[in-house]
């Protein structure tokens, strides 16, 4: 039997198509069989498995910070108009945003209101934190134990107690304390505007004392165009009046109330006040008048001196606005650089300028944070920036601050130095009725009420311009006007 030896060579050819790139890629095998006639077959098989491979891989994930519970700094500010809201806000944020735990809350106020919404803030339990507010509220509120005095001197302390006015600080003073009860932020100085060129003219010295004030009356009519000394406040139904009188009056030590609270408006000091004031009409344009026609006055040239704030100084640049629309042309070349200020008064009896004081007080309850956030609104350019918002009603308390402040307006350049420096000094002698340190919650009432209605421009009225009083019997009246009202305050 013969044999047959076959020879087979067999070629597969395996491909595998996998979706995982990771899979690797199937070799080609050959596979030798050989045949005999008994069909023996060696068979190779390639045997394929799937194998699970675990990877780890590094990835970077944000994760969200845990939210933080903020303080929160509620800060009232009298200074309620818009656009200065906007800049007590950029301050905040820009504390805000060094201190990212702190929210200050600005929440605009109207002055008036001070007072009763200080009681709802009080009767819920929830006072603010900081109070941008005049200062002829502080007593009441001292008074009432309201205010942090604790927290006011480290706000001043931080500031720096040297970099302050000392007459502004005697003013936030507690009397019964002898501690600070707020902090002094900013103001406006009333003074006499005068014509110096026609002062030099006529050989006057400075309106300063009664009697420099007394021989310009006399001299300045007829001096160069001028038809008038001055315009004096006396329409009856203005405040004007007593805002002028009371300087006068502070002048020669006359005051409402004594140290005992007895009402003291007869007062041989008060009786030369009023004779003082009411003879200076001789000089006057003729009345009745208020700080619109004392102000138009002067800037036509008709009168060479005038009892105002330092708001005027924009106006005897430009001229001021007219009722009827428009502004006044002024009349005189270079008015600014011929205008002296007067804010310091010297009577026989004593010395006074009068204006306003601006204060940050914070409240009894207030956070912590609170006497850092009022520093921070007293600090660099973060103090400028509030004070640029009315230049001329925002006289600087800080010493420090006077440089960048007399920057901040370019009318500023109209005046002389040594008339931005009087406005700036303004503060150490300045005065009020109202701010008198031993008067009490209800005095203080009683003096807001004789400004309110008006007693001292009625009885200037009836002396200067109706002659149905006396100096001695407008101070008779008065004083059973104001005894009436205490009264009536007691009650």
């Amino acid at each position: 039997m013969k044999k047959h030896t076959r020879l087979l060579v067999l070629g597969g050819l395996v491909l595998g198509l996998l979706a995982a790139c990771a899979q690797p890629t199937p070799e080609v095998i050959e596979v030798t069989r050989v045949v005999t006639e008994k069909e023996e077959v060696e068979v190779t098989k390639v045997v394929q498995e799937e194998v699970e491979v675990t990877k780890e891989v590094l990835v970077e994930v944000e994760v969200p910070a845990e939210p933080v519970e903020k303080t929160v700094v509620e800060f009232w500010t009298t200074d309620n108009e818009e656009e200065r809201v906007n800049v007590y806000e950029a301050v905040a944020a820009g504390y805000m945003a060094e201190h990212p735990e702190i929210e200050v809350r600005i929440v605009p106020i109207e002055e008036a209101g001070v007072t009763q919404r200080m009681a709802t803030a009080l009767a819920a339990n929830r006072p603010p934190d900081i109070v941008r507010m005049g200062v002829e509220r502080v007593a009441a509120f001292a008074a009432d134990e309201i205010l942090d005095e604790d927290a006011a001197a480290a706000v001043i302390a931080a500031v720096g107690e040297d970099d302050f006015r000392a007459g502004p600080l005697q003013m936030v003073t507690n009397p019964a304390t002898g501690n600070y009860a707020a902090i002094p932020y900013d103001g406006w100085i009333q003074a006499i505007w005068y014509r110096e060129d026609s002062f030099e003219e006529a050989g006057l010295d400075a309106p300063i004392s009664w009697d420099d004030i007394d021989a310009a009356c006399d001299a300045l009519p007829g001096t160069g165009n001028l038809l008038y000394a001055l315009t004096l406040g006396t329409d009856p139904g203005q405040n004007y009046p007593h805002q002028v009188f009371e300087q006068v009056a502070m002048s020669n030590d006359a005051w409402p109330f004594d140290a005992d609270g007895n009402v003291t408006m007869d007062t041989p000091e008060m009786i030369e006040a009023l004779d003082f004031y009411a003879g200076l009409q001789r000089c006057a344009l003729p009345g009745p008048q208020y700080w619109r026609g004392a102000r138009e006055a002067y800037e036509l040239d008709q009168s060479g001196m005038l009892f105002y704030s330092t708001y005027i100084m924009d106006d005897l640049v430009d001229g001021s606005g007219l009722e009827g629309g428009g502004n006044v042309e002024i009349a005189v070349e270079d008015l600014p650089g011929k205008t002296g200020f007067a804010s310091m008064m010297e009577g026989p009896n004593g010395a006074a300028s009068y204006g306003q004081l601006v204060t940050l007080a914070i409240p009894q309850g207030a956070d912590p944070a609170a006497v850092d956030v009022a520093a921070w609104f007293l600090t660099g350019r973060n103090y400028i920036d509030v004070l640029a918002l009315a230049p001329f009603g925002k006289v600087p308390v800080l010493e420090s601050a006077v440089d960048g402040w007399s920057e901040l307006s370019p009318y500023f350049a109209e005046y002389s130095p040594e008339t931005l420096s009087q406005i700036a000094n303004g503060f150490e002698t300045m005065q009020r009725w109202l701010f008198r340190p031993d008067y009490d919650a209800t005095e203080r009432a009683v003096v807001g009420d004789i400004e309110g209605r008006l007693l001292i421009p009625q009885v200037i009225s009836n002396i200067a311009l109706e002659g149905i009083m006396t100096p001695e019997s407008g101070a008779a009246w008065l004083q059973e006007q104001v005894e009436a009202l205490l009264v009536e305050r007691q009650g």
